[in-house]
């Protein structure tokens, strides 16, 4: 706390009276408790915490986590399964080879990641935050390590506050060595998404790795390292824009974490076997235990906050007090404004999770999913580019032939060798001087060179400047019978130049 009057401060939440906030102030006292914004941050000591919803962040801390390390070491026709090589300007994701010029699928993924995200907030407030970020998912990782290293909360409070003893040496020391091995392994498969992660293995083993490489296993290592074992919150609190724009999202239908004031006030400490109405007190016996467990240090008593990410910690814990206490549960719970003030039983708040806001979120989701997933399954098996010779525009050559040179670039998009017919259409007798076929090998890119010619009778027909065409590349299969067959075709617009 700070008493200088000059300090940049902030006025303290102000609870109701007669009630303690997360500082221990009542009343008039909470109301002039100021923080200096320069002011030091208190390290949060969170308790380990059982439960349904502690059962399902770890579900998908595994599930995701085994997805990550995985992928990169899963095989598929002799490559890596996911592998985005940027050298080669190949993006191979399972059965698909894509091309820079595949950007859109990318932009498609973003968008229906964001609308996802906007559903699932509207539905059920900070779900991602609480139980999927990578954020939630890495500091969960590194408090687990942390606890089984240095013990749990109390014990860890002590460590931190004892002298340095040869045990609190070898404790921080392991912890560290821990959290930079996880760390780097972090890094490393970061690494191997881009760079075969057999070959970055082998590499590993001798410190082998590129210039580029070293910078990006040791960026994300820093990266990993930082965020998940020592800026931690600070990261959902100030650095994690979501947080400022969630409240846009929120209604008073949104699922959100909740205490219950009505049931749990006037809080108070009695016994197991005494009666809370004799007493005059709520079923909250103010333990803080919701408080300990928080990862963001909040006191979910005081109502909504933006530094709350949702993981439910303190439903868990609060949920196993109610239970010592032959209570009932869900005095913190996920619950709707609405359903708190209007006491809305369980099916008519799920009933208003249908909603005008939820309706237009999901109809669009499923359109842009629609779209997404039919431009995939109908996608052309190759892409074509063409490239006018900026040299030479037009030309005159034998028996006063008008002559024009492009350049085409035809990429494989299959992983089985393939050969394609190149012709042209659009002026008279126009036609494509020795190029019968191409061949390329799987996943192969290929620039050609096409002389493209018009007889002189079409070119003064025509007349001078330039005139459409358009080339037209077939993919060559072959038919029962072992001969050459047209399958997929592409067709790519240019121009003629004839000159005057």
């Amino acid at each position: 706390m700070s008493d200088t009057p000059a300090a940049p401060a902030r006025a303290a939440a102000l609870p109701a009276q007669g009630v303690a906030d997360a500082h221990g102030l009542v009343g008039d006292d909470a109301a002039v408790a100021v923080v200096s914004l320069y002011q030091k941050q208190k390290k949060i000591y969170a308790r380990a915490v059982s439960g349904r919803f502690a059962t399902w962040r770890w579900s998908l801390v595994w599930f995701t986590q085994i997805l990550y390390y995985g992928l990169p070491w899963l095989q598929w026709n002799d490559r890596q399964l996911v592998l985005f090589d940027l050298g080669a300007r190949r993006f191979y994701i399972g059965p698909l080879v894509l091309y820079p010029q595949d950007f859109i699928y990318l932009t498609g993924l973003l968008i229906i990641s964001a609308y996802a995200l906007f559903l699932f907030t509207a539905v059920a407030g900070r779900l991602w935050c609480g139980f999927a970020c990578p954020q939630t998912v890495y500091t969960e990782i590194f408090m687990w390590m942390e606890q089984k290293i240095e013990g749990d909360r109390i014990a860890r409070m002590r460590l931190d506050d004892g002298p340095w003893t040869l045990e609190k040496v070898w404790r921080k020391s392991a912890k560290q060595a821990v959290w930079v091995g996880f760390s780097l392994w972090t890094g490393f498969t970061f690494v191997g998404y881009f760079t075969p992660i057999q070959t970055l293995a082998a590499s590993a083993a001798s410190l082998g790795f590129g210039p580029w490489e070293w910078f990006w296993v040791l960026f994300y290592s820093l990266a990993t390292y930082g965020n998940a074992g020592f800026l931690r919150e600070q990261v959902c609190k100030y650095m994690c824009p979501y947080a400022r724009f969630q409240s846009v999202m929120f209604d008073k239908d949104t699922l959100i974490i909740s205490y219950d004031a009505e049931r749990g006030e006037p809080r108070g400490s009695r016994s197991r076997k005494a009666d809370p109405a004799k007493l005059g007190l709520g079923s909250c016996i103010d333990c803080g235990l919701c408080v300990q467990v928080c990862p963001t240090g909040i006191d979910i008593r005081n109502g909504l906050q933006y530094e709350c990410i949702g993981c439910a910690a303190c439903v868990d814990v609060c949920d196993g007090v109610m239970e010592k206490m032959n209570y009932a549960k869900g005095l913190v719970r996920y619950d709707t404004q609405n359903g708190l003030s209007q006491h809305l039983s369980r099916g008519e708040r799920l009933r208003r999770i249908v909603r005008p806001r939820v309706l237009v979120y999901t109809v669009i989701l499923g359109i842009i999913l629609l779209a997404f997933f039919y431009s995939l399954a109908t996608r052309h098996p190759f892409k074509v580019d063409v490239v006018r010779d900026r040299a030479s525009l037009a030309r005159l050559v034998d028996d006063g032939q008008i002559e024009n040179v492009f350049r085409l670039q035809i990429m494989n998009a299959t992983e089985q060798p393939q050969r394609y017919r190149v012709g042209v259409q659009g002026l008279p007798g126009i036609q494509i001087e020795k190029l019968p076929e191409v061949s390329l090998a799987s996943a192969e890119a290929r620039w050609v060179t096409l002389n493209v010619r018009v007889p002189p009778e079409a070119a003064a027909q025509a007349g001078p400047g330039a005139h459409a065409i358009h080339f037209q590349i077939e993919l060559l299969g072959t038919d029962a019978g072992g001969q050459p067959s047209a399958g997929a075709a592409v067709s790519e617009k240019s121009t003629f130049v004839v000159p005057r």
